[in-house]
């Protein structure tokens, strides 16, 4: 889902890196010392994680788990996927060094969504909140992914559309993964998904 350099047009750039310094200070002022080892833990997961693609002409599919990331840390999810991203774009050059805005809005505000779906869900039925925060994630990730392009261009229509359809199984996968990893870490340490930092 990361987007590369020279794809988007430059308002749209721009535009990505306003919203993402925003968010960013909006993340950092919740960041406290304490939390720092959790968050960085956190981060290494998503960096990994999201490294694995598969290519599908003329986009690629791969796990993000901003969902898992989102119901783990709240708002200070943001800076943890915004650090996750600039590695990826400077060390292996996944994404780009000018879309990084536009990426970490892309999966950094869909995993403060997804927390904030989660916690609205949570005390009813665990497992089922975890499915929604990690399926929404990867949901409000492709819709900020097809905002982006068609303001770019219509020319991008036809991938938006090819976009859409190869997340469908990825949506699915992280929802699972985020709704057993709940329902354990609500077994053996319902503190952490009681998101302390938030």
């Amino acid at each position: 889902m990361h987007i590369s350099d020279g794809v988007l047009s430059a308002p749209v750039v721009i535009g990505g890196y306003v919203a993402t310094t925003a968010l960013a200070g909006a993340s950092l002022y919740k960041l406290k010392p304490e939390h720092i080892p959790r968050v960085a833990i956190i981060t290494s997961a998503f960096f990994v994680a999201s490294l694995i693609h598969i290519p599908l002409r003329p986009t690629s599919v791969h796990l993000i788990l901003n969902g898992l990331v989102g119901m783990l840390l709240g708002p200070v999810a943001f800076i943890s996927i915004l650090v996750g991203i600039i590695f990826q774009a400077l060390l292996f050059q996944h994404g780009g060094i000018t879309t990084i805005g536009t990426n970490a809005l892309m999966m950094g505000l869909p995993a403060i969504l997804s927390w904030w779906f989660f916690s609205l869900i949570r005390q009813m039925n665990v497992s089922v909140a975890g499915f929604v925060g990690g399926a929404s994630g990867i949901l409000f990730g492709v819709f900020i992914l097809a905002i982006l392009l068609v303001t770019t261009g219509s020319e991008f229509i036809g991938v938006v559309r090819i976009a859409i359809l190869a997340h469908l199984p990825v949506m699915v996968i992280e929802g699972l993964i985020c709704g057993s990893v709940s329902t354990f870490l609500m077994k053996v340490r319902p503190e952490i998904i009681g998101c302390k930092i938030c």
